[in-house]
């Protein structure tokens, strides 16, 4: 018993022990190959959130199609407003949030969800002008639509025409 406990040959035995130890474990342990993207569901918070500001909330009609939504929070933002976020993995699983706020002045919220101040020009998505900006260090874009009451903010890593899905799907609900 005692050369298996000493020397080179007893090192390799017992490494060669926890090697098929291990390998077993992985035979046996159940494996998904499939992705896992957690989805949440916003309603309540979109709900609560309108029962907070006093402005019709802005949400998505419905996801965009292979969209998951994966975060929600209702936050204080500067001065005491209120900032609702809802975040995604879009269907190229890249990364896309919108988020709204009756902050003002609304520069201020914009540059802070957008990362910059500078503008690239506008886009006309479903009827509305919004402001476009690129970060290019972070290879954020963002569309950013400033209204009376309240300002609205889509970025993320994601490419233009997913923000502009997302734009397409939002629409204001009444207040109440």
């Amino acid at each position: 018993m005692r050369r298996f406990t000493q020397g080179l040959y007893g090192y390799a035995v017992a490494l060669f022990v926890c090697l098929a130890g291990a390998g077993l474990f992985l035979l046996v342990a159940p494996q998904s190959r499939e992705e896992h993207i957690p989805r949440l569901d916003y309603s309540i918070t979109v709900a609560n959130f309108g029962h907070t500001v006093p402005f019709g909330v802005w949400a998505p009609r419905q996801d965009p199609p292979g969209w998951v939504p994966n975060s929600n929070r209702i936050a204080k933002g500067e001065g005491g407003a209120q900032v609702l976020y809802l975040g995604y993995a879009t269907a190229k699983r890249e990364h896309a949030m919108f988020a709204q706020s009756n902050e003002q002045p609304a520069a201020g919220f914009a540059n802070r969800m957008t990362n910059t101040d500078k503008t690239q020009g506008t886009r006309q998505i479903g009827g509305a002008t919004w402001e476009q900006r690129y970060r290019e260090d972070k290879k954020q874009r963002s569309l950013v639509r400033v209204l009376p009451d309240v300002t609205l903010v889509i970025t993320g890593t994601a490419d233009w025409p997913e923000l502009e899905q997302l734009a397409t799907q939002l629409q204001q609900r009444p207040k109440g």
